[in-house]
């Protein structure tokens, strides 16, 4: 992998306020390529802080994690695309109809704006969820056997790509070959805080099993300096 790849597989995960989002992309201007905008962003600032990180030169995914009735999500994922966000997130278990009018919103809106379509990824089994969580909900189907049906079902209803734990990237990228966008958050580097999450690797490890995107927070935006500890994971990526 180039440099330049490397720094286009991290998506800087901004899960603070504005001002330490804003204060954080100065600091990483022209080292990072990609910011991940979740709930914590969005719903406090709306459209508008997107447009500030792609002012910045940065490319957004816009981790919204959209999951309600087709009609809803249409709208949903039109307005979301009309934001400028590069990728979107979806709930692959809102079944294939929803995420079939979520690619007609998103087309929709490419059509109105210009420009590259929004791209859509499937949420299959949430990072910070292990077999005993997911039993806890009902499903008894291991981590893995969830994972690989809920990204079959969503590739097929029009999703590019997948949002998986590292520990599913190779079986991902066997199952949906090598144009699908295969997004994983639960990403540490050796000696890292894991936190709240459970299914979890390293960078390098992510990258050899078939990850595209590496969402990254915490190691990044709490080390003393993100800096550096943003150029330690491209250097173990290279």
């Amino acid at each position: 992998m180039t440099d330049a790849e490397a720094r286009d597989a991290i998506i800087i995960a901004l899960d603070m306020s504005r001002e330490e989002a804003l204060e954080l992309c100065d600091k990483l201007k022209g080292r990072a390529r990609w910011v991940k905008v979740g709930m914590t962003l969005f719903y406090r600032y709306g459209p508008t802080i997107v447009d500030e990180m792609r002012e910045r030169g940065l490319n957004v995914f816009l981790d919204l994690k959209l999951h309600d009735i087709p009609f809803q999500i249409h709208g949903a994922a039109y307005a979301a695309s009309l934001s400028g966000a590069d990728i979107l997130s979806i709930h692959g278990l809102g079944g294939a109809q929803m995420i079939a009018e979520g690619r007609a919103g998103a087309e929709e809106a490419a059509e109105q704006r210009g420009g590259n379509r929004t791209k859509l990824v499937a949420i299959s089994v949430l990072t910070s969820m292990d077999q005993a969580a997911l039993s806890s909900i009902g499903v008894e189907s291991p981590v893995a056997e969830e994972v690989s049906r809920l990204a079959s079902l969503a590739v097929g209803a029009g999703a590019d790509g997948i949002v998986c734990s590292p520990q599913e990237a190779a079986d991902m990228r066997a199952l949906l070959g090598p144009d699908a966008m295969i997004v994983t958050p639960g990403i540490r580097p050796a000696g890292a805080d894991v936190g709240d999450q459970k299914r979890i690797s390293t960078p390098a490890a992510a990258i050899a099993a078939g990850a595209s995107k590496l969402v990254i927070g915490r190691p990044i935006t709490k080390a003393d300096d993100p800096a550096h500890a943003f150029e330690d994971i491209v250097a173990e990526l290279v």
